[in-house]
């Protein structure tokens, strides 16, 4: 039987490896980041751009804020399943089999529409190849230039609300670049980007199906992206995610929510990098803005007594959602920005390195997350809410974010 190439390539999954080995060495900081759910509809080649200029705009704030390397990991190029709370949705009475992404159903609510189809992990394939060629040739093609971004921040700083108050930083940022051009520095080496995409390995047929023997090395990689993750309901340490991952070379998450113990951390570690090798672990800390600093620290401790070098990357976003009177779900800029802030907060205070964010967002203005610089309120949720899944940050948001996080780096 014919092995399509997979959209991931594993020498750039090597790679990965490599930048994330210096993101646990303390020397580097991760900024993942995209859609909740991808839709085929969504793919167009200005909705891909947006979302890639909004976080390599974030990128170039926390590369300056942080004196360190960021590397930038988009939730992309793979993001079309979703698990789900509940196995059914129930609408003016009417119960249906929920949308689990569109490489499984369609969001529409009728019984066509919710029933799985497996032609869609062919058009999945599809899509992921398109999005990451696309980024490819964005990030290496002259769009990714740190002039060119500069300047995108200083429009954002001309029309946010919330743009005058980072005019000090911008200002440091524009004597940085004019003294890097003084010093002769190459610009071929500032027109160009690194970019690696991620997604939630959810359906493991899909993963199977796209793994791939490399002859470099006689080892295994997952080429439907660099790096996969284990969500939150599917981290069973005896489960069926967990032990493909172990079988799989790409670097690899675990997301962590608030009943993780420590001995599951010693068990993801264990199975997972049993090898200690720095770089290919990560956790990805989903723990909500209350509880953070009480949950946190005993699953940072249990990974230090193991001797593992692993990457700990805040998710603020999913442990802070809420459902608005309106019926949509939604979270506070407020309490992403809290949980961000417990990252920080806990692992200097156990001398450890707060290694990145991980956040779902877009490069639109839609209305989906409350509060931040832009300040969506409440009644403004049905305006622009455009997500098949969860809420996003908009792009004034996003920045925001990034600009706050960069006082803490």
């Amino acid at each position: 039987m014919q092995e399509w190439p997979g959209p991931g390539r594993p020498k750039e999954c090597d790679r990965l490896r490599e930048r994330l080995a210096a993101v646990a060495a303390g020397e580097a900081f991760v900024l993942q980041g995209g859609d909740s759910a991808e839709t085929f509809a969504g793919i167009s080649a200005e909705g891909i751009r947006n979302k890639l200029e909004t976080l390599l705009q974030m990128a170039v704030v926390l590369t300056y804020a942080g004196s360190m390397p960021v590397v930038k990991i988009g939730r992309m190029a793979g993001q079309f399943a979703k698990p789900r709370s509940s196995g059914t949705e129930t609408v003016d009475g009417r119960t249906l089999p929920s949308y689990r992404g569109d490489a499984v159903n369609r969001l529409a609510f009728d019984a066509e529409a919710r029933t799985p189809d497996p032609r869609r992990l062919w058009r999945t394939y599809q899509a992921s190849g398109i999005i990451l060629n696309l980024v490819r040739a964005f990030t290496g093609g002259g769009y990714a230039s740190l002039d060119q971004l500069h300047a995108w921040n200083r429009d954002f700083f001309a029309r946010s609300p919330a743009g005058a108050r980072y005019e000090e930083p911008a200002d440091e940022i524009d004597n940085a670049l004019a003294f890097m051009r003084a010093c002769g520095v190459d610009p071929q080496r500032l027109r160009s980007a690194e970019f690696f995409s991620s997604h939630e390995g959810l359906l493991l047929d899909y993963e199977a199906a796209l793994t791939r023997l490399d002859a470099r090395g006689g080892r295994f990689y997952a080429s439907s992206a660099h790096m996969l993750w284990v969500g939150e309901r599917t981290r069973d340490p005896g489960g069926a995610h967990i032990a493909y991952f172990a079988g799989i070379d790409n670097p690899v998450g675990v997301k962590l929510g608030p009943d993780t113990t420590a001995e599951d951390v010693r068990a993801y570690i264990g199975k997972l990098d049993p090898q200690r090798r720095p770089g290919r672990l990560t956790f990805i800390v989903r723990m909500g803005a209350r509880l953070i600093r009480d949950t946190l620290p005993p699953l940072v401790r249990a990974a230090q007594a193991e001797g593992a070098k692993v990457v700990w990357v805040c998710d603020p976003m999913h442990g802070n959602t809420f459902t608005a009177p309106s019926g949509h779900k939604t979270r506070l800029f407020s309490d992403i920005m809290a949980e961000v802030e417990g990252l920080f907060e806990v692992h200097r205070s156990l001398g450890s390195h707060p290694g990145g964010i991980h956040v779902e967002l877009t490069g639109e203005d839609v209305t989906e997350c409350i509060g931040g610089g832009s300040e969506i309120l409440l009644e403004d949720l049905a305006e622009r809410y455009e997500s098949a899944c969860d809420p996003r940050l908009n792009r004034s948001q996003s920045l925001d974010l990034a600009f706050q996080a960069g006082t803490m780096l």
